[in-house]
């Protein structure tokens, strides 16, 4: 049986197909089309229709957000690399063992309230010579962790300095976190305690907490604060006022202590 050619030039059946040369039938054939055909044609052409009155990009794309820049700083030695570890890979590696040269990141998500928050987090060196390299950064900072080690005074009595660079380079309202770290030593190696970080934060009007990378004590914590008061923000476009980091840290460490204080009795 013949078979009817379809489109232009005689279609799938080549030239000639049917019998009939190509380009050689009549108008009136189209009559032999199926209905569906038309059908088809219609469907395709009311949505091309449709997306033509749609704006461009209007529920299509939703470019992924910026990365919230967050600088760890702090003395050499007192921990920096060791709790960005604990918090992006759930692990512990001494101090002892790790030594910055410069600068260095490592991407961590945080989900806030169902809302995915990307910290990149920058990792410094402490050593006088690669200060240069680190004021370089911190103008693009959106949150800065500054930590000392709480059983070196020196660590500690260097933050009014790490402070005064942070206030001449980095951007006015940076979120900033002030963190006692190792606070999971033995009484006789402390040197620096609780109540005068508490002070020290208080004085510069900044949050405070101690934190244990060898036992994860407020690691979670001290990233979280940042990435709720960085959503809070929207990063970039100015502090809505819903979420005070200040009161945010002060609740979590104290029921952390109460927690603390039970598991003692």
């Amino acid at each position: 049986m013949a078979s009817t050619a379809v489109g232009m030039g005689g279609g799938e059946g080549g030239p000639g197909a049917g019998g009939a040369p190509a380009g050689s039938a009549h108008p009136d054939d189209a009559s032999s089309m199926s209905d569906d055909v038309f059908e088809d044609a219609e469907t395709t052409q009311a949505r091309i229709e449709e997306l033509r009155r749609r704006p461009f990009g209007d529920g299509c794309y939703n470019p992924p957000a910026a990365p919230a820049s967050v600088i760890m700083l702090g003395d050499s030695g007192v921990g920096k690399t060791s709790l960005l570890i604990r918090f992006r890979d759930g692990r512990y590696v001494p101090s002892y063992f790790l030594s910055t040269v410069g600068i260095d990141f490592r991407n961590k998500v945080v989900v806030v309230d169902g809302t995915r928050v990307k910290l990149q987090i920058w990792d410094t060196a402490g050593q006088e010579r690669f200060r240069s390299v680190t004021h370089a950064y911190y103008r693009d900072a959106h949150a800065l962790l500054l930590l000392y080690d709480v059983t070196n005074k020196t660590t500690y009595d260097n933050i009014r300095a790490w402070l005064g660079e942070i206030r001449e380079y980095a951007q006015e309202d940076v979120v900033i976190v002030l963190i006692g770290n190792k606070a999971d030593c033995s009484g006789s190696e402390r040197q620096v305690k609780r109540e005068d970080g508490e002070r020290l934060g208080r004085e510069h009007n900044v949050p405070f907490m101690e934190t244990s990378a060898k036992t994860g004590l407020n690691v979670e914590l001290s990233f979280t604060a940042v990435a709720r008061q960085l959503k809070s923000r929207g990063y970039e476009h100015g502090d809505d006022g819903k979420f005070n980091v200040h009161d945010f840290v002060r609740d979590n460490t104290k029921a952390r202590s109460v927690c603390a204080q039970c598991r003692n009795m």
